[in-house]
């Protein structure tokens, strides 16, 4: 296996950020309600039922026009998500700067996985009996 240096992870990074910031001026610039090309959920093709990621590239159209009723109102769990998703990504980073810290451990240890993952299947069937 090829040792990761520190040139392949800036260029990674690097990589990274181009697609997030293409990505956000894409979300930013159109209405993934009005534009066809934008992807259609299969679940919700196939079932007639919202998965717990429907409306989540309308809530980020709306996250970048700060419309945060709008977001919420297209789906509630990635607005409520997202301070978990940044402690996430904090604790990658600092699981690679300080490999001793046990702030990552506490955000990634099973029991904390395993209620989000309760959250987000109590989530699913809640819109979908509650119709939001």
């Amino acid at each position: 296996m090829a040792k990761i240096t520190f040139r392949n992870r800036f260029v990674y990074f690097i990589a990274g950020v181009f697609v997030l910031t293409a990505g956000g001026i894409i979300y930013f610039r159109f209405n993934p309600a009005t534009n066809v090309w934008f992807p259609k959920c299969p679940f919700l093709l196939a079932t007639g039922l919202k998965c717990p990621g429907c409306g989540s590239q309308r809530a980020i159209h709306s996250l970048l026009h700060f419309d945060f009723n709008s977001a919420f109102s297209s789906n509630a769990l990635l607005i409520v998500s997202i301070p978990y998703i940044i402690l996430l990504l904090a604790g990658y980073i600092v699981r690679h700067v300080r490999p001793q810290s046990p702030f990552p451990f506490l955000i990634q240890h099973p029991t904390v996985i395993l209620c989000y993952l309760v959250f987000v299947l109590v989530f699913w069937f809640t819109r979908n009996i509650f119709g939001f």
